[in-house]
């Protein structure tokens, strides 16, 4: 067990998971939030245990259910709620979104829109960092239904014949939006998978914050003496759809009630009580800090700026001058288009 320090801390990253993604929620149905949103309710141990497991100059992608990861590599949650609110203030200045949630001072490099594409870049840094002969690794963070896309076998092919220090976590939480991981993979154990490329594989329990830290220090370990890439596979559920559209036809009452009880904050928050490192007090309190900070992070979300319009073309990744100019040309003659 961790002491209680780390302990408490793990329980408030977990709640403030909860709440920010409850009060996206909110926002979501205010209209505040537009486009798609995933969020990461009952997923909160695998951030929090993975990524606490890292140091802060370890390098982290992640896919667009990335709120979580967000929060638990300590990214401040009021430009992060601004960013879903399309704020200037927000921590991409409002052009990312949900889906793209980004920090360079944090090593934090953004949630990826399109399946198991920000795989390869996980392995160019992880090659970077090797060609250089630094001790960081990279994490690529993904879902179940990665696994089944070229880019995925390709990059673990590449990071195994290198030897490159990164470490693919699948967060499984048995659905590939709608359809049940047994529907669209040959088999369910996912990290064995790891067999065919000669690395190593471990299915870890996605519940539990610290046996995610265990398995993540590891794994962290493996790449940093230069012993190639680990696959680790975090079995987990969400509690929630697969973003705010998702009426959730496909998957029954009893399966859900079964996971709830595996809920990773009551039963941290249980384990914590019974081994006496904290008290009802104690908890209470973090709770009560948690949703002071969210509801300063909804205030500061809706009294934010929204971009200036004559930003439009600002931080293109293209050439600056031409594109730029010819964009503000555009915005000229039709300004409609852009409002």
């Amino acid at each position: 067990m961790v002491d209680k320090q780390t302990a408490l801390d793990w329980y408030r990253q977990m709640v403030l998971i909860r709440r920010f993604e409850d009060k996206c929620a909110e926002g979501y149905a205010y209209a505040k939030i537009g486009g798609f949103l995933h969020l990461y309710n009952g997923q909160e141990a695998v951030a929090v245990g993975a990524i606490g497991a890292l140091n802060d100059d370890d390098d982290i992608v992640t896919h667009y259910r990335d709120h979580g990861h967000a929060i638990a590599r300590r990214l401040d949650t009021k430009a992060l709620m601004a960013e879903l609110y399309g704020k200037e203030t927000g921590c991409s200045k409002g052009r990312g979104g949900s889906m793209h949630l980004a920090d360079a001072s944090k090593h934090f490099w953004g949630g990826y829109a399109l399946v198991g594409a920000h795989l390869p870049l996980a392995v160019g840094m992880a090659m970077r960092h090797q060609y250089t002969g630094s001790s960081q690794v990279s994490m690529a963070i993904f879902g179940d239904g990665s696994t089944n896309n070229g880019g995925f076998h390709e990059s673990l092919n590449m990071a195994a014949v290198y030897k490159l220090p990164v470490i693919f976590l699948i967060e499984n939480n048995l659905y590939s939006m709608g359809v049940a991981i047994h529907r669209d993979s040959a088999i369910d154990d996912l990290h064995k998978r790891a067999i065919g490329y000669g690395i190593h594989g471990e299915a870890v329990d996605g519940m539990d914050p610290l046996a995610m830290y265990e398995a993540t220090q590891r794994a962290a370990e493996h790449c940093r003496s230069g012993k190639g890439p680990v696959l680790l596979e975090a079995k987990t559920y969400r509690f929630r759809g697969h973003s705010m559209a998702d009426p959730e036809y496909y998957r029954n009452k009893e399966e859900v009630e079964f996971w709830r009880q595996r809920d990773p904050i009551t039963n941290w928050k249980k384990r914590l009580l019974d081994e006496g490192l904290a008290t009802e007090d104690e908890l209470k309190a973090i709770d009560e800090s948690v949703e002071r900070e969210m509801e300063e992070a909804v205030r500061f979300a809706d009294e934010s700026p929204d971009p200036a319009l004559d930003t439009l073309c600002d931080y293109l990744y293209a050439t600056p001058v031409e594109n730029g100019d010819l964009c503000r040309q555009q915005q000229a003659e039709k300004p409609e288009y852009v409002r």
